[in-house]
């Protein structure tokens, strides 16, 4: 599944798929919490660059304090992916639990052969590589790959061109010799 760019999330606020009065009051709903955003965010530093997600959160409630404006969580989230950028200098994002969050535009996915250990295979094959990598016991699966063209399919050889080629040229005679009965 794509996910969307973050301004066309922004934008979403203010629309509704509700028709009549409920779509308006939603929208104008929407509308009004798209403004008090703004007015958020020009309460902040626009200047300043936080390469500390705790730091930018503590500023962001200061600043929704100022303006009246009561953070749900998906509104902090949207403003977060919003206003963020991957950047290799910045400090590590932690969860609550004070573990660090993993960043989903890094994941990816290993086939391990099932001979072989997954921690002796993380080691060998992916810590070279990518010191900080860490394997996520959570998401491991233990599965069979079956390649069906490996073991099922067989190879069969294309006709001629000769063959297809004198095919082709008694089907063009056929229709040659129909179309004046047709248009007859």
């Amino acid at each position: 599944m794509r996910s969307l760019p973050h301004h066309v999330v922004f934008q979403r606020l203010a629309a509704s798929k509700k028709n009549g009065s409920a779509g308006q009051k939603q929208s104008a709903s929407g509308a009004a919490l798209q403004d008090q955003i703004l007015n958020l965010l020009g309460q902040m530093d626009s200047k300043r660059e936080y390469k500390e997600r705790r730091l930018f959160e503590e500023e962001l409630e200061k600043a929704a304090a100022l303006v009246e404006l009561n953070l749900s969580a998906a509104v902090k989230k949207l403003i977060l992916t919003t206003m963020s950028e991957r950047d290799e200098s910045a400090e590590i994002c932690f969860d609550a639990d004070g573990h660090p969050e993993p960043d989903p535009s890094q994941r990816d996915h290993e086939n391990v052969s099932i001979k072989d250990d997954i921690h002796a295979f993380f080691e060998r094959e992916v810590k070279p590589h990518v010191p900080d990598a860490w394997l996520d016991e959570s998401k491991t699966r233990l599965g069979y790959e079956i390649p069906f063209n490996r073991y099922f399919y067989s190879f069969i050889p294309p006709r001629p061109l000769k063959d297809i080629e004198q095919e082709i040229s008694q089907i063009e005679k056929q229709i040659l010799t129909a179309l004046p009965e047709v248009a007859g």
